[in-house]
């Protein structure tokens, strides 16, 4: 694939993702020019443009994009990379795709505090795929929190929880990490927890009558990295666990990578 540079969107580019909303994307927050997992970002940019568009991405361009973009940015900055075909129509997703890349950027948020949500029967479209389609998973979240929670904690049809709107979910049960087997995406924060994290863990169905006999639920994301989840519905976790203070360690003793 060659991809036009798409740092600074045009009209006709923003119309494209506003009407048609098709494309795929990847968020990392980005340090000293330098993140976390960046080669597993590269690599789910790489897959999911075969799964949306049938074709090849540069992971090369993907940097020399990023690179412009952090021109004058803060730092630390979240960055965004989006895929997309500004060319292709709501009625017309056939034609062979000629994707862009578009890069934005945000400062870095600082550490959130834990999160109270609330389970919320919803599985997103396609869920392997990091896609633009989030107005299922945004909708809960909003409802959510016009409910007075922080955010929404997806079930299917069987009462077993996944994931959240944007963000990967994970428990301790007393004795080992739990990760839900369910459809979610393979999210890059969790992946290397499960790499490097060299305690007992787990991956099985979680039902929601499950949460009560977990000691502590955290929520893992690459903006923010490992967030205490201090309560599910009813049930309260302790939001400063050991377990969670040695997960941040975990995670804070990986590499990260020179973009």
């Amino acid at each position: 694939m060659e991809p036009s540079d798409a740092s600074a969107p045009d009209a006709l580019q923003l119309t494209a993702l506003a009407m048609t909303n098709y494309g795929h994307f990847t968020t990392m927050r980005v340090e000293g020019r330098r993140v976390r997992g960046l080669s597993l970002h590269l690599e789910r940019l790489r897959r999911d443009c075969g799964v949306v568009f049938g074709t090849e991405l540069d992971p090369d361009q993907v940097r020399a994009r990023i690179h412009d973009a952090l021109a004058g940015a803060p730092d630390p900055v979240t960055v965004r990379v989006t895929v997309f075909d500004p060319g292709l129509r709501l009625e017309r997703l056939g034609p062979v795709a000629h994707p862009q890349i578009l890069v934005t950027s945000r400062p870095a948020a600082a550490e959130p505090p834990p999160l109270r949500v609330r389970t919320a029967p919803h599985c997103r479209e396609v869920p392997a795929v990091k896609h633009t389609g989030l107005f299922g998973a945004l909708h809960e979240r909003r409802r959510s929190q016009s409910a007075g929670f922080d955010d929404a904690l997806f079930t299917d049809g069987r009462s077993a929880v996944s994931e959240g709107p944007t963000w990967n979910v994970g428990f301790f049960d007393g004795t080992r990490l739990v990760w839900p087997a369910a459809d979610v995406l393979p999210g890059v924060t969790m992946a290397l927890l499960q790499r490097h994290h060299t305690g007992a863990q787990h991956t099985e169905r979680i039902g929601v009558a499950d949460l009560a006999g977990m000691e502590a639920a955290f929520a893992t994301n690459s903006a923010f990295g490992i967030r205490p989840i201090a309560s599910i519905n009813e049930v309260t976790y302790d939001a400063d666990h050991a377990v969670l203070r040695e997960l941040r360690k975990v995670y804070e003793s990986i590499s990260p990578e020179p973009l």
